[in-house]
């Protein structure tokens, strides 16, 4: 008997049907890079990702049609589905189709709430006009338009909306502001605050909570009600069970829910996500389209935002409803904004927050970022030299003393008494890699950290867990408030016992010893995908030496160098970065193909 080590190849041949045997080999190839399905009308460009003994026959996906084992709508046993010349695993095209199917329930439940929410609306003229009364000094190249009031005036009168924005661009400003509106036309309104980490939900509340804006005492006690959660906790997790206590037939109860960092979700958590809102809810899903995609299967944050050729697009009825609660006209949304004969189901929900209150994109890391994303190889260019630029240090000699010199810095924390202040001075600087594995890993970069402050005389490794060992946690731990991406600090106690201290989203230290938590890792140094959503002054990215690691992307060192506030050095060669800018995130799905035929359906009144 022969041991196949491919483990597509293993999945293929459990299929008798040599036809669909190659297919069923990429199939499962693309699900295990992040796509939801094999797009046949590229079938053409996979040949040489097949083993030799496969081959596509040169008609495509016809030999397709016909296949017992292959359904047409999911509704069926098989498991395969052919749909607009995709090929879906039967389980990925009923999240992708469920998706869908809740998104257009909101739409259609919303329809019928329009008109008495507009009323509701300008009833609250004064306080919208006084929560956007500033968006502070414009600096050259700025987009002046009030894109977060149009944001919050969407969320208000829709029960599904996407709020999109780089750093600092006001995502959670914005979310408080609407929830100041929505506050103050029912105060009993029920809100739930969730995303992918428990870190990440966390964050959000606390900025919540710990908003300036101007609102009444009694808005302000319910942003201190506001309680943060993980999807998996919201939805509550049945113990050795995919699925969750919150489903189609058990749904959430709250008025309003709100995601956060949704680029980080994968179609099955979404899907089940959808499942358990009932259509009556707001719905809220918020983050940067141009970060990294989950690592789970699917990028549907991504595919809905670009599921539009034309963000930031509305009717003319509802611009002028926009812009009569801005007093500034050179704030207002521009008549070049207004698409009055728009089909597309998500026309007016999708709202990109342009301005970034953190960078400019002129100079220094909002530069860069911005070079990126947009793969502008002379603008990256424009950094390499020494001294290009005071913000973004491009360092291609890989230097000792540039990563000593930066790693140094960790003595701020370590050298300061107090606990709290420390884990806060932690997060002053992080170093950031793409990969695991390898000199420039995770593993290596970390030993190389704690040698390097161990040998002079800043830390002793002395054990697993040592004094002033930063950590981040690998898993939630609910038991004790605590969740994956948290990062804490091992420090003695009053009585000398070593706990692992981490600062709740009240600002409070909570102590546990560190044998109760079995999946931490050690956090000079940490992932990129693991630094999503966080936020540093300053940030030393280490690169790989190939330029070939299909993980390096553009977005995953836009979602790196946008980590930092003050300061990025990015360690690596021109040829790495420029390779990594060129190289992109596409994963194959059905959601803007299906949304255009939905449109065109719902234009011929088919």
């Amino acid at each position: 008997m022969t041991t196949l080590n491919d483990v597509h190849q293993q999945f293929a041949e459990y299929f008798e049907v040599p036809v669909l045997k190659p297919y069923a080999y990429l199939l499962s190839k693309k699900l295990s890079e992040g796509h939801i399905c094999l797009d046949l009308d590229s079938i053409s460009e996979e040949q040489d990702s097949l083993p030799g003994f496969y081959q596509i026959a040169e008609n495509g996906a016809a030999p397709l049609a016909g296949i017992p084992l292959i359904g047409k709508n999911g509704n069926d046993s098989q498991p395969f589905v052919l749909f607009q010349n995709r090929l879906y695993l039967q389980r990925y095209y009923r999240y992708e189709t469920n998706f869908l199917q809740h998104i257009n329930d909101f739409l259609t439940t919303e329809k019928a709430l329009q008109s008495d929410r507009i009323a509701l609306l300008k009833q609250q003229q004064e306080l919208v006009q006084q929560l956007f009364a500033s968006t502070g000094q414009l600096r050259e190249g700025d987009d002046p338009a009030d894109w977060q009031l149009a944001a919050a005036i969407t969320g208000v009168l829709n029960n599904f909306t996407i709020i999109t924005g780089g750093p600092g661009t006001g995502k959670t400003t914005t979310v408080a502001k609407l929830l100041a509106i929505l506050y103050a036309t029912d105060p009993a309104l029920k809100v739930a605050l969730a995303a992918p980490t428990g870190k990440a939900a966390a964050r959000m509340a606390e900025s919540l909570r710990n908003t300036t804006i101007p609102v009444s005492p009694e808005i302000a006690a319910r942003f201190q009600e506001l309680s943060p959660s993980t999807i998996h906790r919201l939805l509550k997790s049945i113990k050795n069970s995919p699925y969750f206590r919150y489903n189609k037939k058990n749904p959430l109860t709250y008025d309003v829910v709100i995601i956060d960092e949704c680029s980080m979700i994968d179609v099955a958590l979404f899907a089940k996500l959808l499942d358990a809102i009932h259509p009556q809810t707001r719905l809220i899903l918020l983050g940067d389209k141009d970060q990294l995609a989950s690592v789970e299967a699917g990028s549907l944050f991504g595919d809905l935002c670009q599921a539009q050729e034309k963000l930031n697009t509305f009717s003319g009825e509802r611009l002028q409803l926009i812009n009569g609660f801005i007093t500034d006209d050179s704030r207002k949304i521009s008549s070049a904004q207004e698409e009055q004969h728009s089909t597309h189901p998500l026309f007016q929900h999708l709202v990109e927050l342009r301005r970034s209150h953190r960078f400019t994109g002129h100079t220094g890391i909002g530069k860069f970022s911005k070079a990126v994303i947009q793969n502008n190889q002379l603008a990256i260019r424009s950094f390499f030299p020494a001294g290009a630029d005071s913000q973004v240090v491009i360092d291609q000699t890989n230097s000792t003393a540039l990563f000593e010199d930066f790693i140094a810095g960790y003595e701020s924390f370590i050298k300061e008494t107090d606990t709290r202040t420390a884990l806060r001075k932690l997060n002053d600087q992080r170093v950031l890699v793409a990969i695991r594995e390898g000199a420039q890993g995770l593993y290596a970069i970390n030993r190389d950290i704690e040698r390097y402050l161990h040998d002079n005389g800043k830390i002793r490794v002395n054990a697993e867990f040592y004094e002033n060992r930063p950590i981040i946690l690998t898993r939630n731990y609910y038991e004790h408030g605590l969740f994956n991406g948290d990062t804490g600090i091992i420090r003695p106690d009053e009585n000398g016992v070593l706990m692992a201290w981490f600062e709740d989203s009240n600002g409070e230290l909570k102590g546990v010893l560190p044998g109760y938590l079995t999946l931490a890792e050690t956090a000079f140094a940490m992932t990129i995908h693991k630094s999503q959503g966080s936020e540093f002054g300053k940030v030393l990215v280490i690169l790989p030496d190939a330029a070939d690691v299909p993980i390096l992307t553009r977005e995953l060192l836009y979602t790196a160098v946008s980590r930092a506030r003050n300061k990025v050095y990015v360690q690596g060669s021109a040829e790495v970065i420029l390779a990594a800018a060129e190289r992109f995130v596409a994963r194959a799905s059905g959601i803007a193909a299906r949304f255009i035929a939905q449109a065109g359906n719902d234009q011929t009144g088919n």
